[in-house]
């Protein structure tokens, strides 16, 4: 009847009905409605129905329909049950019901992600609830794309399956992909059919079965990012938050969601399928909740199978689908540090330009690409790759793989390094730079040694490993730099004492210096003394004065904090007279602010400051300055002078801000809280204790006199 859809529009007219409100009561989309009332679509009984509920009509517009017989097909549920363990993914829930049910432009919609993501899940949840804007039906495949042991579906084996639920005949299927795409679009036409498509290994698997029907959608699972379907609408399914893990977990495991059960489901990787695993394996009876953990912890890939369900099988099948160059790539990146993996470091380990095999990986939910080229791996993707990529891999291509990333990372170090601290030793390194940075300035340089040390940390430990131990013990030196800046003292521990193994005769003792600065920093007194006195020892029969003579400089420092403030100026004055001799204009101002430390603690206010004030002169880099201009503070305020006290601890505050050090900013806020103290006022002392606090950074009592003041 051709006059039947400008009928339903005077119909809504009449009834003072928007279109794009009927649009919601009916479950159609504006646009297709649209089409309908002005007779570019035909009228089928299903939306001429849904306009007859939503109007009221009593089935008047219903009886107007010119006896259209019951199409094979039509009204079909065929979507599987939702699980009851269902949790969490609101967000995608929401915004992929939402897009399925009104989006007018969408047809096509891909939920993609890792294996074991529970994609499929939130494609059947999502599918349940758009179902009713469905009337001709909702169906299900699996199209088997990344199923163990069972070849994927052919294009032309999809059509057939889908040809057979609209109705028609298998002896009447044409032979062909094209032949069958046509039918599936001609019987799909008019029609408002949901079809949900699991399991998707290709965009070239279902491209044939996409309907041509605009009333029609398409909602597509795959752990593949399928980019060739470029019209359709991606949400990618990523981990659960802790809070929906635990949820889950708990949901199967009926466990309360306590600190074990927090463990438990990071160490799954907030992965829905290894959650499941787990949690089941609890259910089943055997384990204790802190056991499993315990197992998790020592052998998370076995923890995680329960002989039907397996994370590692569910990862072989991705593995096992890549070309040769994009499995060797992928056990490569295993090689790497558990951090993340900058674009030029992986072209390092593939040895040549890895960009598309990259994209490949990243395609394939094995890696995250971030906007910037960086790689990231899941935890447990990593140990899948280091378990089953990497052994396939000959050793002597591991060696030189690992050899070009220490060598790119020393030579980073050394670039960002030289840009942070021009004036600071370091031992002649023979490591070409790279001859493009990532950072131009001071500034940035720092930023990227902050975002990437650990990576940095890793890497010393990989050298020690494959016998690079020269640059072990040379990447852990420069590192310490950082370390010390920021105070970060278990990497720096771990980095100096693999160094220390690694470092021969002419090394030693430098690293053992480097290595006793961590403990006095931590307040370890007892350690670094040790450290420094071998590492004098053994710079002495190595015919090191530079080194001894640093040794000598913190043993210094650390009988300055053991309370030997006389010995402390003895030595330093010693040490004083070398470095001025020799030109190390950085090593005179930093022994300048130890005596000047040590004549505070006997009093000597006078000398303390004009050896602070020198030392401020003298100093190079800001966080120099910043660093003479607290300790000139700390010296008027145990003289008394607290006036002169403040201002030079808000001063310092000022410049910790520009030197970017959160340690010296605190204990510049602390020295300022120390004052107001004096002074009686308990809430401002409070208040700048607090700001220092805020921070974050330990200040050791041991070593710190204004934290020693502050507990005082």
């Amino acid at each position: 009847m051709a006059e039947l859809g400008p009928e339903l529009r005077r119909r809504r007219e009449s009834a003072g009905l928007s279109l794009a409100r009927l649009a919601v009561l009916a479950h159609f989309t504006k646009g297709y409605l649209s089409k309908v009332e002005n007779g570019r679509v035909r009228a089928n009984r299903s939306v001429v129905e849904a306009y007859d509920k939503a109007l009221g009509a009593g089935g008047e517009l219903t009886a107007l329909v010119p006896g259209e017989p019951p199409r094979a097909g039509a009204g079909i549920a065929g979507l599987p049950a939702r699980t009851r363990h269902f949790i969490g993914r609101e967000t995608e829930l929401a915004a992929l019901s939402a897009v399925l049910s009104h989006s007018e432009d969408v047809r096509v919609c891909v939920v993609h992600g890792m294996a074991g993501a529970g994609k499929t899940a939130l494609a059947i949840a999502a599918a349940r609830q758009a179902a009713p804007g469905f009337p001709d039906g909702c169906l299900f495949f699996d199209l088997r794309g990344h199923t163990p042991g069972v070849p994927g579906l052919s294009p032309a084996e999809g059509a057939q399956q889908l040809l057979l639920l609209l109705g028609v005949p298998g002896d009447q299927l044409p032979p062909g992909v094209d032949g069958r795409a046509n039918l599936v679009r001609d019987k799909l036409s008019g029609r408002r059919m949901l079809l949900v498509f699991d399991n998707v290994r290709s965009a070239a698997q279902i491209s044939p079965l996409i309907p041509a029907e605009p009333a029609c959608r398409v909602l597509v699972t795959s752990r593949a990012r399928l980019p060739a379907l470029d019209d359709a609408w991606h949400l990618h399914a990523g981990m659960l938050s802790r809070a929906d893990a635990l949820a889950l977990f708990g949901s199967i495991s009926g466990l309360p969601a306590d600190e074990v059960a927090v463990e438990i489901v990071e160490l799954c990787g907030l992965l829905p399928l290894a959650i499941r695993i787990a949690a089941a394996r609890l259910v089943a009876g055997g384990w204790s909740a802190r056991r499993l953990a315990g197992r998790l912890a020592a052998a998370r890939l076995a923890a995680l199978d329960d002989g039907e369900r397996s994370v590692a099988a569910a990862f072989t099948v991705s593995y096992e689908e890549l070309p040769a160059g994009q499995r060797r790539l992928f056990g490569l990146l295993a090689l790497h540090p558990a951090t993340p993996i900058d674009a030029v470091a992986a072209t390092e380990l593939a040895g040549a330009e890895a960009d598309t095999l990259l994209d490949r990986l990243h395609d394939a939910h094995l890696i995250t690409l971030d906007e910037d080229g960086v790689v990231h791996m899941h935890d447990l993707v990593r140990l899948f790759a280091v378990r089953y990529a990497l052994p396939r891999i000959s050793a002597v291509d591991r060696a030189a793989a690992v050899s070009r990333l220490v060598e790119y990372a020393a030579g980073m170090l050394v670039a960002a390094d030289e840009l942070v601290e021009p004036h600071r030793f370091r031992p002649e390194i023979d490591c070409p730079r790279p001859a493009r940075l990532p950072f131009a300035s001071a500034a940035d340089a720092l930023a990227w040694l902050r975002a990437w040390w650990p990576a940095l940390a890793g890497i010393v430990e990989l050298a020690a490993e494959h016998g690079l131990r020269r640059r072990c013990w040379q990447i852990a030196f420069v590192l310490r730099a950082i370390f010390f800046r920021d105070k970060l003292f278990q990497p720096w521990l771990r980095t100096h004492q693999c160094a220390l193994k690694a470092a021969g005769p002419d090394a030693e003792g430098m690293i053992l210096n480097s290595l006793g600065m961590a403990y006095i920093e931590m307040g370890e007194l007892h350690e670094a003394a040790e450290c420094h006195r071998r590492a004098r020892e053994r710079c002495t029969e190595a015919g090191d004065e530079r080194g001894a003579t640093d040794a000598l400089s913190s043993l210094a420092w650390v009988r300055l904090y053991q309370g030997e403030p006389s010995a402390t100026v003895r030595d330093l004055s010693v040490a004083l007279e070398v470095y001025r001799a020799a030109g190390r204009r950085r090593n005179v101002a930093i022994a300048l602010r130890g005596i000047a430390l040590a004549e505070t603690e006997l009093g000597r206010f006078g000398a303390a400051v004009e050896h602070a004030e020198e030392a401020r002169r003298l100093a190079g880099l800001p966080v120099e300055v910043l660093m003479a201009v607290n300790c000139l503070a700390w010296t008027r305020f145990r003289a008394g002078d607290l006036e002169a006290a403040e201002r030079g601890y808000r001063e310092a505050a000022e410049l910790a801000v520009l030197a970017a050090s959160d340690y010296e900013r605190a204990r510049a806020l602390t020295g300022l809280g120390n004052v107001a103290h004096a002074r009686g006022s308990a809430e401002a002392a409070a208040a700048h204790w607090s700001a220092a606090d805020a921070l974050g950074v330990p200040l050791e009592p041991r070593v710190l006199g204004e934290a020693r003041a502050r507990r005082g």
